[in-house]
C-alpha cells in the first residue's frame, strides 16, 4: 500500500493532468497543414505549381519552391507574408480570384477577439513552411 505522503502528490498530479486535458484548446495547425488546406489545390502538395486545379488556371500557379531562387537566393519572409495576407498584390494572380488569405482567416475567426493575431500567426507559419521547401 502506498504511503499517504506519496499518494497525495500523485493524486494531485493526476488531477492536474486531467484538468489540463479537459480545458486545453486545440493547437494551431502547422504551416504545412495550413498550406495543404489552403494552397495545395493550386500550388500542389510539393509547392511546384502543379495542384489539381492548376491546369485550368491562366496563368499557372507559381512554383513556390523557387521563391528564394527568383530573389537571388534570398527568402523575403515579410514579402511572402504580405502576399499571403493580401497586403501585396501579385499580378500573376490576376483579379482577386486568388483568395486574400488574410480576409479568409479573418472570416473564419470573426467571433474571436484574437482574429488579427491568429491571421498573422497563420501567415507566419505558412511563410516558415514555404522557407523549408525552397530548392
Amino acid at each position: 500500500m502506498l504511503h499517504a505522503a506519496v499518494l497525495s502528490p500523485l493524486l494531485a498530479l493526476a488531477g492536474l493532468v486531467f484538468l489540463s486535458a479537459c480545458t486545453s484548446t486545440p493547437a494551431e495547425p502547422t504551416g504545412e497543414a495550413i498550406y495543404l488546406r489552403y494552397c495545395a489545390s493550386c500550388h500542389g502538395t510539393s509547392g511546384r505549381g502543379d495542384g489539381p486545379v492548376a491546369s485550368s488556371m491562366t496563368p499557372r500557379p507559381y512554383d513556390l519552391t523557387t521563391i528564394a531562387e527568383r530573389s537571388d537566393g534570398h527568402f523575403d519572409e515579410r514579402g511572402v507574408m504580405a502576399v499571403i495576407d493580401g497586403e501585396r498584390w501579385v499580378s500573376a494572380h490576376g483579379s482577386r480570384a486568388m483568395p486574400v488569405w488574410g480576409a479568409v482567416f479573418d472570416a473564419e475567426l470573426e467571433d474571436s477577439p484574437f482574429a488579427m493575431r491568429v491571421r498573422l500567426l497563420r501567415a507566419q507559419l505558412l511563410a516558415d513552411y514555404l522557407r523549408t521547401i525552397q530548392r
